[in-house]
């Protein structure tokens, strides 16, 4: 009789082989098959041994290798093909990972599983930007958006909401829409010389920040073509990036951006 091991729903973090947690590393040594999105860096794959079978599940906005739908039944055939598997995804599985819906269908097929969390893009590419989410006088809370939704509908938030200058508001996959993201939180209020920073590659060594306002963030993206995760953090609190960096010398003035 087949054994049927647990499916491992893993968050890699961000890009940094160094933050994933214990559990994570060893899991990734130690499982015959690693599911995985394109945020995960080739740094963590690296650390896959010979012959672990990799299957790319790519994902990313608007750009999906392998549908949701397929990627949740290939978790069910491959548990039920008796090898110990892992879903290994960048940032953690339950935020903007999609990790609930995976979990929910390997429950309705009684798959078991575990959820082994891992730093979200928000904190870990916050951090090695020099950027606190959130600051005694400057922010008070922070909220955490997705700049895209399912298809091509353009996504309907409560831009009032969101526009409180004394929160920090972190926007996942916002690339695509940030022209729009920019002109609706502007209409709604929040000013637009709000310190605004992109954050590319977050944690890696190719990491580039860009510190601008939410008014020119646009235009910088426009004149600084950029590929690979890119996170948005729109507040005061990216104001302080200017001293807080300590990473790497990454760190450009959005009038340098645009020379």
């Amino acid at each position: 009789m087949t054994t049927i091991h647990p499916v491992y729903l893993v968050g890699a973090g961000p890009g940094d082989p160094d933050l994933l947690t214990m559990k994570a590393h060893r899991l990734i040594t130690s499982v015959d098959v690693i599911v995985y999105d394109k945020l995960v860096s080739a740094a963590i794959m690296d650390l896959a041994p010979v012959g672990t079978t990799r299957i790319f599940a790519g994902k990313q906005a608007r750009n999906h290798h392998m549908p949701q739908p397929d990627i949740n039944s290939l978790l069910v055939d491959l548990a039920l093909s008796g090898r110990k598997v892992m879903r290994l995804k960048g940032g953690d599985p339950f935020v903007f990972g999609r990790g609930g819906e995976e979990a929910l269908h390997l429950a309705k097929n009684n798959i078991s599983f575990e959820v082994i969390p891992g730093i979200t893009s928000s904190a870990g590419c916050a951090a090695y930007a020099g950027i606190p989410l959130t600051h005694r006088g400057l922010a008070h809370g922070v909220r955490f958006v997705t700049g895209h939704t399912q298809g091509d509908n353009v996504f309907d938030i409560d831009w009032q909401n969101l526009a409180d200058p004394d929160t920090t508001l972190v926007v996942y996959m916002g690339l695509t829409n940030i022209r729009l993201i920019s002109s609706a939180l502007i209409d709604a209020g929040l000013g637009g010389t709000t310190p605004a920073a992109i954050i590319n590659e977050g944690t890696r060594s190719d990491q580039k920040v860009i510190i601008t306002t939410l008014v020119e963030m646009p235009d910088v993206v426009e004149k600084t073509p950029l590929s690979g995760p890119t996170l948005l953090i729109i507040g005061k609190v990216a104001g302080l990036a200017h001293d807080l960096a300590w990473f790497h010398e990454a760190l450009d003035d959005s009038a340098e951006a645009r020379s």
